[in-house]
């Protein structure tokens, strides 16, 4: 019954942006034109719809504005980009549904909200897989095997075609009480997305993860129905978390990933010209994503410094040690989780971080 009441909500969804708008080109004349007075060849003008999982003002934001004025610019007005945050179409998880049926074309597609769909992006859940050097992050995420060829593949066999991963940065901890140690996470009731990896990887500390709604986090920790949440400084400044909480605990624990995605089949029909423009503007805004996360990361933590009173911790290297060794049988859990398969992504990715930071 609710997947059959999901699948009526998409098809909604899908009917009132068809209103008005749509990703089927339309001719018209050359806006040049020609001074001889000539026939002028009719050229495809395309309206697309960019869905992101965030609020404006925030990092997906910013990436898919930044997108959007990349391509109209190189196509000359022929390429329209309608952009929709959260809570517009539906939420990220609907948004990810809509990408698959072509509802959307593009969108801003995180693994916390689609571990059920692609069960290997799972792997991004995993505490301590990354280095804390962004520089070499970044390096990662573009040359990365495991994750542009064996992770992709899986995304596009569910009809999810992945044009770049990249981070919002790493992330952090917001709490009533301090959670510095593992044994402090005994039944801590932690807000997660709703993935099963990000509730594995807190199970692993002993906690008691609460999958809670982005825009329903606030008010559940207001009334104390969670107790803390984990998300990049930006967003818990801009969720104003710190007001509803009392420590804030700088813990690196992992990176929030996120992919630019778009419709497989919408992407084929394209022109090949089309298509590698799209292509381009996506490895030109790679560092741009890396640009934006680090400075609204910085500015946020100094807001929260200035607009509140909540203690500010960061985790020794004997505390992020303790984690990181509680942590490892999250991984056991990846691979028991996901199947045989997902070993091979893991290990190929852990292999390329170690191969990344020893240089």
């Amino acid at each position: 019954m609710r997947k059959i009441v999901s699948m009526m909500l998409i098809m909604v969804l899908m009917m009132s942006l068809a209103v008005g708008c749509g990703p089927k080109p339309t001719a018209v004349e050359n806006p040049g034109g020609q001074e001889n007075g000539a026939d002028t060849k009719p050229q495809e003008t395309y309206t697309w719809r960019f869905a992101h999982e965030e609020i404006d003002g925030s990092v997906q934001d910013l990436y898919v504005k930044k997108f959007k004025e990349i391509i109209e610019k190189k196509s000359d007005g022929r390429i329209n980009i309608e952009i929709y945050p959260v809570g517009q179409i539906g939420d990220a998880t609907q948004q990810c549904e809509l990408l698959q049926n072509g509802g959307i074309e593009f969108g801003i597609v995180s693994p916390g909200n689609t571990g059920t769909i692609v069960p290997e992006n799972q792997l991004f859940s995993l505490h301590f897989l990354f280095t804390d050097d962004m520089d070499k992050n970044a390096e990662i995420f573009k040359t990365s095997k495991a994750l542009n060829e064996m992770l992709s593949n899986k995304y596009l066999e569910k009809n999810i075609k992945v044009l770049a991963y990249w981070t919002e940065g790493a992330m952090q901890w917001t709490s009533g009480k301090p959670v510095n140690t593992p044994a402090q996470w005994k039944g801590f009731k932690m807000r997660t997305m709703p993935s099963p990896m990000i509730v594995a990887a807190y199970e692993a500390y002993g906690a008691n993860p609460t999958p809670v709604p982005y825009m329903e986090v606030y008010s559940g920790l207001q009334l104390n129905m969670i107790e803390g949440q984990e998300n990049p400084l930006f967003a818990i400044e801009e969720m104003k978390f710190y007001e509803v909480q009392k420590n804030l605990t700088l813990a690196n624990s992992n990176l929030y990933v996120t992919t630019t995605a778009v419709n497989p089949d919408f992407f084929n029909s394209l022109p090949k010209d089309i298509q590698d423009m799209i292509l381009e503007t996506v490895d030109e805004i790679r560092d741009y994503s890396f640009e934006i996360q680090a400075d609204l990361n910085g500015k946020a933590l100094d807001k929260i410094k200035e607009k509140s009173e909540i203690s500010i911790v960061e985790l020794t290297a004997e505390e992020r040690e303790a984690f990181r060794e509680a942590s490892k049988t999250a991984y056991d859990k990846y691979v028991k989780m996901v199947g045989p398969h997902s070993k091979e992504i893991l290990d190929t990715l852990i292999a390329e971080v170690k191969a990344i930071e020893s240089k």
